[in-house]
């Protein structure tokens, strides 16, 4: 393909600012155009990020015959219901995270997708990021020998604010919506996860906001993750995780600022703050997937097992198994 990506953005916010913002980067490779319920929304965002177009309606943007790829942006809740619409209308499709609040609904996706010939992508940056590499790499090598205990902390204060604020609703759940990120690197940094269980704290208070998550790996390794939205945090969220194993440990900022070695080997690694977050590494490995390069890293069937793992974590709280 010798042209540019159209692709638009159904929703105006602040995800979709966030990815227009780094698709500057890439316009020798995607041009953008903006859908919204609100004709003037859309255009705004038109104007602010040198935008292609914009569309007074979702349907209005997946009908121009000129969109490759429809980047699907809006609440979770949504996501279903337009992803279907744009693999109808014969877009690829990028869908934000997460991508459907139920296992059942990827299931859906795939069959929709296989008659339609597209392809969904889904917009999980996290496992793109540096420090997702750093960390699978020594642990494949065995730089702190077999791994006992993998510990994730993601604690901060960040109010609801929007359809978030929705109490009872699956989709501002803070695990589905923000965890998953942090599920993602859990259950991908060696052996695949063979038993999940959720705690909650504060479980009737209405939409969760605080949770305790335990893994267990194929290997017998075992794996916690405490994350809160409702925990005040210096510096903007900065944790201390660690990996024990049976020769050492590996102590990490959760975010990826520093990674700590000692155990095989003594090093201090510091994955890279150009890119920290993965979204630039994303979006190249989108593009290149979109035209004809082959999988993404981050595929439906991963996207899929990152919610199956909320979702059981969710129905051990509620059986108490």
């Amino acid at each position: 393909m010798d042209r540019r990506l159209n692709v638009v953005f159904l929703g105006c916010g602040a995800v979709t600012a966030a990815h227009s913002r780094t698709l500057r980067g890439f316009a020798s490779d995607v041009r953008v155009f903006y859908a919204s319920r609100d004709a003037e929304k859309a255009m705004a965002f038109e104007r602010r990020f040198g935008g292609g177009g914009s569309f007074p309606s979702y349907s209005a943007g997946l009908a121009d015959g000129r969109m490759d790829v429809a980047f699907v942006a809006t609440p979770p809740g949504s996501h279903l219901e337009l992803v279907l619409e744009a693999l109808a209308q014969g877009k690829d499709v990028i869908v934000e995270k997460p991508a459907f609040t139920r296992v059942a609904d990827f299931d859906v996706v795939a069959r929709a997708e296989a008659r339609s010939g597209r392809r969904v992508l889904v917009a999980e940056n996290y496992c793109y990021k540096p420090l997702a590499g750093v960390l699978r790499g020594l642990l494949e090598r065995g730089a702190v020998g077999r791994p006992l205990f993998l510990q994730l902390s993601a604690l901060k204060h960040q109010p609801a604010h929007g359809w978030r604020a929705a109490n009872a609703s699956p989709e501002s759940d803070a695990l589905l919506e923000g965890g998953i990120h942090w599920i993602d690197l859990l259950a991908h940094l060696g052996p695949p996860v063979r038993a999940v269980r959720g705690f909650r704290a504060h479980r009737d208070e209405g939409s969760p906001r605080s949770a305790l998550v335990v893994v267990e790996y194929a290997d017998g390794a075992v794996g916690t993750l405490h994350h809160s939205w409702e925990i005040p945090s210096p510096l903007r969220g900065l944790q201390l995780s660690r990996i024990r194993g049976r020769e050492g440990a590996i102590v990490f900022e959760s975010n990826g600022l520093f990674v700590a070695v000692r155990g095989r080997v003594h090093r201090l690694v510091f994955p890279g703050l150009a890119d920290i977050t993965g979204h630039r590494a994303m979006f190249r490995d989108f593009i290149r997937a979109l035209r004809g390069g082959g999988s993404p890293l981050m595929t439906l069937a991963r996207a899929r097992e990152d919610v199956r793992l909320v979702q059981e974590a969710r129905e051990g709280e509620a059986s108490g198994a």
